[in-house]
Parts: structure tokens; C-alpha cells; sequence
């Protein structure tokens, strides 16, 4: 692609920009929305519609080469980034689920379901490959030295004694004899059984004509089944029922995208640097150039202005502090009468804001009398606003994004950028915003200048000595200021490591086993289908499972981008904790190691089974806790798992794992919670097969995002297969019947089904391929030792969401609950006061 398709891009994607902004910041406020229907649907149009532009920026930026655009892209890519994280958190609390559906919307727009994916913005891992490669060659040269050995290249082997050895060999050695020796003596007796029926029956001897017409015979029906199966295939693929042939081989366009993309990576770094030398160069020239004229022409403008000031007001002026803007506010398009009526107003008006503050603060005191009589009438309120109708909470990155759109529209909306063909930087606006640098930093220094020479003006001409300013009041003032201070000064975490470098804090933490290297997976290897029947089986009152594409595009929404960008972080909803909670092999341990592969996020095991027996005692835990925050936090991102998580809340311990300690983090969980501040990009992520054994509120208090993943649908499962026999085979044959192994697999985890690809596909098999054709059948065997995920399972599942928070709020919002719990609500009450008149 040229830079003039990715510049339509951008200019299309700030185009659409302009009129949500439009939408979204009307001149008068929104009526509240009374029906919730219609809310929704508003939502989801505002979030698809956000994802195309998100999607386009994202682009945009990642391709485009040059420095200044790209800065401005990145300001509206993050605006937008937040922007979507908001609609989606007024999505949930709506809708009162985690999982959105829009088929509908989708249909109305013209829309495939591929158009909701939200891609991750690849300048996560690009802009800081380099501390991330450094990072990466630390880690395993300390992994290296401790002795530890990766653990997906080579497989755990048993250890084997020689006799046993031996013992091996032999037996192998006597079964391949074994075969051969009745591989021979069955050819023996094939030929004695000829020679003994030819002696018997006498050889026959076939008409030359006959056999001709034979071997002719089978030779024709044989080529035919050749042309017709060639012809299905054609016409199958004509239809698109069947992939041409090469179809998954990357072709040669594909292959000059690649390494267009790679050049302009090299082509955005070389630009970069060259931007970042003329911004000091021009900086310089400008300096030297224009500096004099700029001091010259400033001084001769405010001893101007001195004589102007006196000659109307009889005495020179007071100089503007640097707090009111110096000799800036002097030249801000006003007359000398004006600078001076000015300064005297400002000297008036002293007194008076003293008096203001002492009429505010009897209003804030009447406030606060007036506010504790409505008090009990502040429930009616909510109520009634409820009622009312629906409103869209204020956005934080709506001014953002406003801000960034305006300056596209001054700067590159108009601007004619036809003579840059290699897209480097424009000089012309670098002399631009850096002769206002210039001018600013010759201000500062004049102004000091000036108030010496203004100050001498006056003890020679006007003979007026400067009054020296009481400092008793502004002593008492500061006094005050400081007992204020002293007040909002919170407690400081004690530092329990202060002697010691992050570096040795980290070499610790990899040598204990607490950081850990995430294998490398990235999202893309997380195989999903959308779900096509979920806002069907809503409008039909059913809670469809959710798909893992679903959850999939959670993980973004809550892990990946607040975690990958710093602005978007603060400013988002906060989510500190992240549950993923399904049956094992589902891709919980997967969906983690790919979120800190796709922000380059440290990740720290806090694992029952790992931490158990290291840094014992209450002040070994303090200790623990206080490294992995430590190095956490000076090495942002970084997610901090916790895998079997329903451990540490435990019910009851089983006897198994009592020398474990399997809650020794029940109590410190909350307080890390409370020591998180926004700017900290630290997720606590945890993973767990079993959350129905653990006590659920405290459970539900620390991980207050919860997904569940559910076992793979028809769909998943499909191209599941698909994708993992065709990574390591290369092409599909016609003879493999993906359809019969998806239904023959409901129920089983996707961990399953990767373990019967690998036990089938091994190497023996992958070199028979050519000569024997796969099917579906030989991946039987493999699945039938395999136990998979029965309904009863995933209905506990199911029941077990239903007792968190936001389940417990889906299932009150369905239609027939209020009126169930209307009833009991009622029974209860007549309990309640039959009671008490008992009591009576």
C-alpha cells in the first residue's frame, strides 16, 4: 500500500470522528432515555462505530511514516482506545452482563461479525522492543545460571537404568525379527498355495482378445473416477464449498506486503530519528538567528510601553509577575490605560476576595445543614431518577479526543502535503512551534532584565522607593498552609528494601520461581467462532453460553489495553482483578501467558503450590509481597497470576493440602488491592478450574470481573480442527470429514482436542501422509482415553456465576424473577410482623 491510501485512511477514520464527536457532545444536554431497549441499541451503534475507527487509526498509525502525523494520530488512537473501554462499562451495568451481542445491529449496518474484532495496537511491542529483548536476555541468562531449562522445548524424560536400557533394545530388536520372519513365511505359503491350485486345476490360459477387453475395462474406469473426482473438486470450489489447492500457503502477495510492512518499520525509525535532530537543530538556528531581533525588538516594546504608561498615568507601572503571564499579558492586544487600570483593579480586589471566601464559607456551612435535612429524602431522588430514564455517565476522553480532532482540522485538514513524496518531517511547522520555545525562553529572560530597569527608572525619576510587602500576614499564611498540609499527609508504605538495586530484586524473584517467562503464545493462537445465535436466544429469555471469541475479546478489553497504554489506564474504569474461571484444558494458563506476550508485561506467580514453603512467617510474606510490588511497579506492565484461585478462599482445607497453606494470601489480597493507584499498570489476573469450592464472597470481593470460559461450541470445534491439522500438515484432503469430528467432540476442552492432534500427527505418521491420506477415524482411539466435559459440569458452572454479583443482578432483571421475588419478599415481611406481635 502507497502513504496515499493510509493518509485516505486516516483522513476517512477522523472524518467519522468529527460526527460522533458531533453526536456525542450535543450543545444542549440529552434527555434521559426512558426505554432500555432503544438504549442499548444506541450503545452498541456507538461501539461498533468506535471499533471501525479504532481499527483504522490503528492502522494508520502503525504504517504511516511520518513523525508529525503520527503524533497526532496516537493522541485520538488513545482517545478512542478509552472511549470504547466506557461505552463497553455503560454496556455492562445496561445489559448486566459481561457479553454483548449485536447481530441485529451488525445486520442493519451490513456488517460481518469479524468487524467487532478489536485488534491490539502493535506500537505496545514496538516502541519498547528494545527494553524488552534486553529484559528477555536477562531473564534467561539468570534462568541459565540457576540451572532451570525451558520447559516447552524439552519434554520431562524418566530417568532409565542400563539393564533396563538393554532389556528395551532387545525386546524391540526381537519383535522387528519377529515380523520379518512372518512376513517371509507368509510369502512362503502364498506361493506353495498357487503352485499346489495350479498342479490341481491345470493352468488356464485367457483368450488375448478377453484379456485385452478386461485390462481396457478396469483402465477406462479407472481414468473416469479420476476426471469426475477432478471435476467435483473444480465445481466445489467454484462454489466455495471446498478451498483451492495452495489456498493455505502464504502467496507472493501476501509475501511483498510482509516486506513492504518491514521496511516501513525501518522507514518510521530512520524518520523518527531525523524528526528528533531537526527539532534540535532548528531550535538552535532559530537561537542564534533570531534571538538578537527577538530581544531587541521585546525591549524596545515594553520601555515603549513604560513611557506610554507614564505619560497618561503620570508614573511608571508595576511590572506583571511571572504568575500573571510577565511581559506577555503587557502585549495581549491592550492599550497602556488598560495594563495599568488593570494591575490597579487587581490590588483592590485583595481585600475584597478575603471577605468572599468568609461569605463562602457560611454558604458551604448552611450547605452542609441543608443537606443533612434531605438526607432521608435522598432515596426518593434515585428512585425517581431511575425512573426517568437512562443517562450516559461523563466520558474522561471525550475533551481528549475533541482536542486532538481540533488540531487535525487546523493543522492537516487544509494542509497540502503533495511535495513531501517520502513523508519525512515538515520544517516549517517545527520553526513554528519552536520560535514560540524561543520566544518564551528570551521573554523570561528580558523580564528580568526589564524589572531591574524599571525598578532603577523609578528611584531616579519618579524618586519612589519600592514598599517592602508585610510579611507577617504571609508568614500566618504559611503557617496555615502547612498545618493543612500536615493534615492530608497519608501514611507511606515502609520501604523494607531501601539498600538494595531493582536488578538484584529481580535476580531474586526468577531464582525463587515468583517471575516467571510466559510461554510464547499470542492471542491469535486462541482459536474462537463468534456466537451467531446469541441475541436470538435473548430476545427468546435464554442466557446463551458465551462464545470464546466472546472471551476473547474480553481479555483485550479488560487485560491488553488498559494494560498496554498508560493514559488509557488512569483515565479508563479501574479493573484491578481478572478471573478466568471454566474446566481445565479451556485455555485458562493460555489467555495469560498471551496477555503478557501482547503488552510485554512481567509476569510474577503467587500461585498457592509455588509460594508455599518460601519466605516463611508473617514478616517472610510482608517481604515477598513487598518485592513483587516493588519491581512491579519500576517495571510497568506487569501481571501478577494466581493460579488455582479458589485455594486461597477454601471452605474447608482438605487434609491433603494442609502442610501447603493454601490461603496464606486470604488477608494480604485486600490491602495489595488498596495499594494499586491508577497510575500503577499491575493486573492481578487468576485462573480456576474449581471456584465453587471457594467461600464466594470474599471470593467475589477481590476478583470482581469474573468470565467465564465456557467448553467450545460446533462452531469452535470445526475450526479448531481445521486450523491444528492444517499447522501441521499443510494442506486438507477431501477424505478428512471435519464436520463428523466436531460433533463426535461436544464436550471436549480445546487442550483435548490439541492432545489428540499431537498423539495422532506424530512423526512417523506426518512422513505416511502422501502415500496414506488422514481421517477421522484414527484420531478415535486418542479421544476415547480422554474423559470430556459432561453437561452436570457445566451446569454447576452455570449455577455457581449465578450466585456472584452481577449473576445474581442478570437473574432479578429477567423477566418472571420480580415477581417471585415480590412473593417472597411479602412472605417474609408477614413473618416479620407476625413476630413481633407474638413477642407483643
Amino acid at each position: 500500500m502507497s502513504h496515499t491510501f493510509y493518509n485516505k485512511m486516516w483522513v476517512e477514520a477522523q472524518q467519522n470522528l468529527g460526527q460522533l464527536l458531533e453526536q456525542e457532545m450535543p450543545l444542549e444536554p440529552p434527555k434521559p432515555e426512558k426505554d432500555r431497549m432503544a438504549t442499548a441499541q444506541q450503545l452498541g451503534t456507538l461501539y461498533i462505530r468506535y471499533v471501525q475507527i479504532f481499527r483504522n487509526l490503528e492502522l494508520a498509525y502503525d504504517q504511516i511514516t511520518q513523525p508529525q502525523k503520527r503524533r497526532v494520530i496516537k493522541a485520538v488512537l488513545d482517545g478512542v482506545m478509552g472511549r470504547i473501554l466506557e461505552v463497553k462499562n455503560e454496556l455492562v451495568e445496561l445489559e448486566i452482563s459481561e457479553f454483548q451481542y449485536f447481530d441485529d445491529i451488525l445486520q442493519d449496518m451490513k456488517m460481518g461479525p469479524e468487524s467487532l474484532e478489536i485488534p491490539i495496537p502493535r506500537y505496545f511491542i514496538k516502541e519498547k522492543m528494545k527494553v524488552l529483548k534486553d529484559r528477555e536476555r536477562i531473564l534467561s541468562q539468570i534462568l541459565d545460571r540457576v540451572g532451570a531449562k525451558n520447559t516447552d522445548m524439552v519434554k520431562t524424560l524418566k530417568p532409565m537404568s542400563l539393564d533396563e536400557a538393554v532389556r528395551v533394545i532387545q525386546v524391540s530388536e526381537r519383535a522387528r525379527q519377529g515380523r520379518l520372519r512372518a512376513k517371509f513365511m507368509k510369502e512362503i505359503n502364498l506361493e506353495e498355495k498357487r503352485e499346489r491350485f495350479a498342479k490341481t486345476q491345470g493352468e488356464i490360459t485367457l483368450d488375448p482378445d478377453i484379456a485385452a477387453q478386461r485390462i481396457q475395462k478396469v483402465w477406462r474406469g479407472y481414468s473416469q473416477r479420476k476426471k469426475t473426482k477432478q471435476l467435483r473438486e473444480e465445481e466445489m470450489i467454484f462454489l466455495g464449498m471446498v478451498p483451492p489447492p495452495h489456498f493455505y500457503k502464504k502467496s507472493i502477495a501476501e509475501e511483498i506486503a510482509q516486506k513492504t510492512e518491514t521496511l516501513r518499520s525501518e522507514l518510521q525509525e530512520q524518520h523518527e530519528a531525523e524528526y528528533q535532530h531537526a527539532l534540535i537543530q532548528i531550535k538552535d538556528t532559530i537561537r542564534e538567528k533570531e534571538g538578537p531581533n527577538m530581544k531587541a525588538n521585546l525591549q524596545d516594546q515594553i520601555r515603549q510601553w513604560f513611557i506610554e504608561c507614564r505619560h497618561v498615568t503620570g508614573k511608571f507601572p508595576d511590572f506583571p509577575s511571572e504568575e500573571d503571564g510577565g511581559s506577555s499579558a503587557i502585549f495581549a492586544q491592550k492599550t497602556p490605560e488598560q495594563v495599568a487600570a488593570e494591575i490597579a483593579a487587581k490590588e483592590e480586589a485583595k481585600p475584597k476576595k478575603k471577605k468572599e471566601k468568609g461569605k463562602k464559607d457560611k454558604e458551604k456551612k448552611k450547605g452542609k445543614k441543608d443537606k443533612d435535612k434531605t438526607k432521608g429524602k435522598k432515596g426518593k431522588g434515585k428512585e425517581e431518577e431511575e425512573e426517568e430514564g437512562w443517562k450516559i455517565k461523563p466520558s474522561n476522553f471525550l475533551p481528549d479526543m475533541a482536542s486532538a480532532n481540533q488540531t487535525y482540522e487546523s493543522v492537516w485538514q487544509q494542509r497540502d502535503d503533495s511535495w513531501n513524496l517520502h513523508q519525512t518531517y515538515d520544517a516549517q511547522l517545527i520553526k513554528e512551534s519552536k520560535t514560540k520555545e524561543v520566544e518564551d525562553e528570551v521573554r523570561i529572560q528580558i523580564d528580568e532584565l526589564m524589572r531591574q530597569e524599571l525598578q532603577n527608572l523609578k528611584m531616579a525619576v519618579d524618586k519612589e522607593k519600592n514598599k517592602k510587602k508585610k510579611g507577617g500576614k504571609g508568614g500566618k499564611k504559611k503557617k496555615k498552609g502547612k498545618k493543612s498540609g500536615k493534615k492530608k499527609k497519608k501514611k507511606k508504605e515502609k520501604d523494607l528494601t531501601p539498600d538494595r538495586t531493582i536488578d538484584s530484586l529481580y535476580e531474586e524473584l526468577v531464582t525463587e520461581g515468583l517471575l516467571i517467562k510466559p510461554k510464547s503464545i499470542k492471542l491469535s493462537d486462541f482459536i474462537g467462532e463468534y456466537s451467531y445465535l446469541g441475541t436470538t436466544l435473548r430476545q427468546a429469555d435464554i442466557e446463551p453460553m458465551p462464545s470464546l471469541s466472546d472471551v476473547k475479546q474480553l481479555l483485550v478489553l479488560y487485560g491488553i489495553l488498559p494494560l498496554g497504554c498508560e493514559s488509557v489506564h488512569e483515565k479508563a474504569p479501574s479493573v484491578k482483578t481478572l478471573l478466568l474461571a471454566g474446566p481445565s484444558g479451556v485455555g485458562k494458563k493460555m489467555l495469560v501467558s498471551a496477555l503478557c506476550n501482547e503488552t510485554g508485561a512481567n509476569l510474577f506467580n503467587l500461585s498457592p503450590s509455588n509460594i508455599s514453603g518460601k519466605y516463611p512467617g508473617k514478616s517472610g510474606l510482608q517481604m515477598m509481597l513487598h518485592m513483587v510490588l516493588k519491581v512491579a511497579r519500576q517495571l510497568q506492565p506487569s501481571v501478577i497470576w494466581i493460579d488455582d484461585a479458589e485455594k486461597t478462599f477454601y471452605k474447608k482445607v482438605p487434609k491433603t493440602e494442609k502442610q501447603l497453606d493454601p490461603k496464606r494470601l486470604k488477608k494480604d489480597l485486600p490491602k495489595i488491592l488498596k495499594s494499586l493507584k491508577p497510575e500503577d499498570r499491575i493486573l492481578i489476573v487468576g485462573t480456576s478450574h474449581r471456584p465453587f469450592d471457594a467461600e464466594i464472597k470474599p471470593f467475589c470481593k477481590i476478583y470482581k470481573k469474573i468470565v467465564l470460559l465456557p467448553r467450545p461450541d460446533y462452531a469452535a470445534r470445526l475450526v479448531m480442527w481445521k486450523q491444528m491439522i492444517s499447522q501441521r500438515v499443510g494442506s486438507l484432503t477431501a477424505s478428512m470429514n471435519f464436520s463428523s469430528l466436531a460433533k463426535i467432540t461436544d464436550g471436549f476442552t480445546p487442550g483435548q482436542i490439541v492432545q489428540a492432534v499431537e498423539s495422532v500427527l506424530n512423526d512417523r505418521r506426518f512422513g505416511q501422509i502422501s502415500r496414506k491420506p488422514l481421517t477421522a477415524v484414527e484420531f478415535l482411539g486418542s479421544l476415547s482415553r480422554q474423559e470430556p466435559v459432561y453437561k452436570e459440569e457445566e451446569e454447576t458452572f452455570k449455577s455457581w456465576y449465578a450466585k456472584t454479583p452481577l449473576g445474581k443482578k442478570r437473574s432479578k432483571a429477567m423477566p418472571g424473577a420480580e415477581e417471585d421475588t415480590g412473593k417472597d419478599k411479602g412472605k417474609k415481611k408477614a413473618g416479620k410482623t407476625v413476630g413481633k406481635k407474638k413477642k407483643k
